[in-house]
């Protein structure tokens, strides 16, 4: 691939007091991402730099200030530089408004750079939502944070680990909250924002599984009549739509099925039901997507991990798999468009 076909990508730091400058350093040095894309930080140059001490990786850090003069070498981590972090204030491993101030920074920045197309996708480290909130921004995460930014509100959660791909129907909601949502309108427009998804990530036809919300999708209405009453409704109308949608299957068997390859994308109906099953594969391979969003962005499916922060003992497979999957989902697009 070409130096020009590779997708521009760029990658927010993070919270400074977490791993996400580490785990950046790892992952850039790797060859097969310097292979499939050509990335750029948003952050601060000299966390990321302390952060090389940390963690050895070869390589050192150039501050830019457009994605446009990047040279894109191996060996350079080219950064942003939103001068944000006073590191002789900082302490790791703990929550500290100040990073928490960066972060969004870092995440308004890329977010309104893609937007304007000067890069192609968006991938972000982990942020801690305790200083997000205590630094005047109350979000709670980045999906609700990028809907905004984005002025969009149909968005949903979709977490990716190998070819099991799960989306949510709501995610940081009570239980009871929770069932509330799953009706059809709702149920809808995941299955839409699914089928999108897995198109973009090179299925041209998806085959997408529905997860009751009631133990053994409500056996008949035996156990609960939300299957009877709002999921099946939903499947209906996603099918006379074109949609490839089977369900309501039971929850405790349809995510192992989707693993196995049998379907190429689960609708979950909260948070749990789904995390639960695509962690369950490990936490440290997940992804991250925000379905829903005008451009693509993915993301780390952990935390800041703290208590690894400075040691450089982060583990970045979870980074390295969510840029290799805005990658892929840079160029299924373009395709896309180019056959429209």
């Amino acid at each position: 691939m070409s130096g020009e076909d590779k997708a521009l990508l760029a990658i927010t730091m993070g919270d400074a007091a977490g791993s996400g400058p580490e785990i950046i350093t790892k992952a850039l040095a790797e060859p097969e991402i310097r292979k499939l894309c050509r990335p750029v930080v948003i952050g601060d140059a000299a966390t990321m730099k302390e952060a090389f001490t940390f963690t050895r990786a070869p390589g050192e850090v150039k501050a830019v200030k457009e994605p446009a003069e990047a040279e894109f070498q191996d060996d350079i981590v080219e950064v942003i530089d939103l001068h944000n972090i006073e590191l002789d204030k900082l302490t790791r491993g703990r929550v500290d408004p100040m990073a928490g101030k960066a972060a969004y920074e870092y995440i308004k920045l890329g977010t309104e750079m893609t937007l304007a197309g000067k890069t192609d996708a968006i991938v972000t480290s982990a942020i801690n939502k305790e200083a997000l909130n205590k630094a005047g921004y109350h979000y709670d995460g980045h999906t609700q944070l990028l809907a905004e930014l984005c002025g969009v509100k149909d968005v949903a959660m979709m977490l990716v680990t190998g070819n099991l791909r799960v989306s949510h129907v709501s995610t940081h909601v009570s239980l009871r909250e929770a069932i509330e949502r799953a009706r059809p309108p709702r149920i809808l427009t995941v299955l839409k924002l699914t089928d999108e998804a897995v198109k973009q990530m090179g299925i041209a036809e998806p085959k997408i599984a529905v997860a009751g919300l009631n133990p053994h999708s409500g056996e008949g209405g035996l156990f609960g009549d939300e299957e009877i009453k709002y999921i099946t409704p939903a499947i209906e109308q996603a099918k006379s739509q074109g949609m490839n949608v089977i369900g309501p299957l039971p929850p405790d068997s349809v995510f192992l099925r989707t693993h196995e390859g049998q379907f190429d994308a689960a609708i979950a109906m909260y948070h749990d039901q789904g995390h639960i099953a695509v962690k369950m594969l490990g936490i440290t391979h997940g992804v991250n997507v925000t379905l829903g969003l005008p451009i693509i962005r993915t993301s780390v499916d952990h935390g800041t991990n703290f208590g690894k922060a400075g040691k450089g003992t982060a583990d970045p497979t979870s980074l390295i798999e969510a840029i290799k999957l805005a990658s892929v989902m840079v160029q299924n697009r373009k395709r896309l468009a180019g056959n429209k």
